[in-house]
């Protein structure tokens, strides 16, 4: 009797990355996988994100992996955010709550710190450092106002918030990739168009000018690494524009953009997963890490009409 012939491997992008996601990922993910990719709905993906919620409103227990421990953090809440506004359920009572706890935790000019002095107890990643008296940051104040904003959510904690980013994005004379992103994140969903275009033009020269994009992915060694980054941490055109119409795609050319994204879908490794540039400091958040890469770089790639089919 003869055999049955094994499976033949998986061969398109999504196939491959739909073999990994199974293999690695948290449920989380698995469930964000299927609502992108697979037909899925929405109430799976909320269901798994409750499970990071504590009661103060915020979100906690590594939802971001590099910061690990129960306790609620404005990262966290960051990701828990950006997930909502993913499947559509960024509003109503759920919101609210979590406006709740963004004023609870917020510095004395009413934006967010990077990381919340309660972290301390717990473990987390040595290049997001821990202090008593944080000051605020652009990089979790920028992405949180943002995607409140494209949601059309309105709170008190929302206006001095939205001049804290206004004020720092407008005063960047240097910065480093994750903060530019941030930056980004609130100038697509600004309530004043005018204003963020004109600064996100200010924007755009600064990260030509200061080499914070690979734009020739042949030679990334042309590029400076960030202070504090993992040797080889790049970032390329797609790291900032990740649709179309974000103000960041104007910052490239039409073949700038096309290296960006051929070096992306390159990327994606023989496991189907694509990797974390940065350091990898601890076994769980690495392996953590890495479905949520490839979930993000699938619907890069697809929002900017590549095929994954």
């Amino acid at each position: 009797m003869a055999e049955n012939p094994l499976p033949s491997p998986p061969s398109t992008p999504l196939a491959r990355a739909e073999r990994f996601i199974w293999l690695t990922a948290r449920v989380l993910e698995q469930h964000r996988f299927a609502y992108h990719f697979l037909r899925g709905g929405p109430d799976p993906v909320e269901a798994a994100l409750t499970a990071y919620l504590n009661e103060d409103g915020g979100y906690g227990h590594a939802l971001e992996p590099d910061l690990r421990g129960p306790v609620s953090q404005p990262l966290h809440t960051a990701h828990g955010l950006r997930v909502l506004d993913s499947i559509g359920r960024c509003g109503g009572l759920r919101v609210e709550r979590i406006c709740r706890y963004l004023t609870e935790v917020s510095t004395h000019d009413g934006a967010l710190p990077a990381v919340h002095p309660c972290q301390r107890r717990y473990p987390s990643a040595p290049f997001v450092p821990v202090v008593d008296s944080p000051p605020s940051a652009l990089l979790s104040t920028g992405p949180v106002v943002g995607v409140l904003h494209r949601n059309q959510v309105w709170h008190a904690w929302l206006f001095r918030a939205t001049e804290f980013c206004w004020a720092a994005v407008e005063s960047l004379e240097k910065s480093h990739p994750y903060e530019i992103q941030a930056a980004v994140s609130f100038l697509d969903s600004a309530p004043d168009r005018p204003r963020a275009e004109a600064a996100a033009d200010k924007l755009g020269r600064l990260v030509r000018e200061q080499g914070l994009a690979v734009l020739d992915p042949d030679r990334p060694g042309d590029h400076p690494v960030a202070d504090g980054y993992a040797p080889g941490e790049y970032h390329y055109p797609h790291d900032y524009a990740r649709v179309p119409d974000s103000l960041a795609a104007r910052w490239f050319t039409d073949e700038e953009m096309t290296r960006s994204l051929d070096r992306l879908e390159a990327e994606q490794e023989e496991d189907g997963g694509w990797p974390m540039r940065w350091r990898a400091w601890a076994p769980g958040s690495a392996l953590e890490w890495r479905p949520i890469v490839t979930v993000e770089a699938l619907r890069t790639l697809r929002a900017h009409g590549r095929t994954i089919h």
